[in-house]
């Protein structure tokens, strides 16, 4: 268990292989309602970006109108990983190349943040970027690297040529 002064916010980005209305993201856009309320539902779950619609897949990222996101806050990465794994998340995650385009950068990445703060989109695509020029590091991180709770700063340094926003 973490240290009560902080949770663990995620963001994950998925490039769509079709526009939301179509036949071949039917499934999952079906199963966004259920996902979201088994997340709400889930122990150890703190809150999940949403927009009017109830997810947030019209909220832009990197500024790419094929990108969604999914950004939350955890309890700490035990309640993550038990949620992501089990029923029907574990359903859509296993059928992901059904719906999105296999991308080479890094599309996930966690990090520490105050109990009660809420991460921005503009604050998990700088963690993203970071992850993405530094690999996992207590600023930005991975399930597979992770780093104990506590505050954290951002390794310096130029962001390698071809990292910027796209993806």
């Amino acid at each position: 268990m973490t240290d009560a002064a902080y949770e663990l916010a995620q963001v994950n980005i998925a490039r769509l292989k079709a526009p939301l209305d179509s036949p071949q993201l039917k499934d999952f856009v079906d199963a966004l309602d259920p996902v979201n309320a088994a997340a709400d539902a889930a122990e150890g779950f703190v809150w999940r970006l949403q927009s009017d619609s109830g997810n947030a897949t019209d909220v832009p990222f990197f500024g790419d109108d094929w990108l969604i996101v999914n950004l939350t806050v955890w309890r700490d990465a035990d309640a993550l990983t038990a949620f992501m794994y089990q029923g029907l998340h574990r359903e859509m995650l296993a059928r992901r190349r059904d719906f999105f385009e296999r991308l080479a950068e890094a599309v996930t990445t966690l990090w520490w943040v105050p109990a009660g703060h809420r991460p921005t989109v503009a604050e998990a695509e700088s963690r993203l970027l970071h992850l993405r020029t530094h690999g996992p590091t207590p600023y930005a991180f991975t399930l597979r690297t992770s780093f104990p709770a506590g505050a954290s700063v951002p390794v310096t340094g130029a962001v390698p040529e071809g990292l910027g926003c796209s993806v």
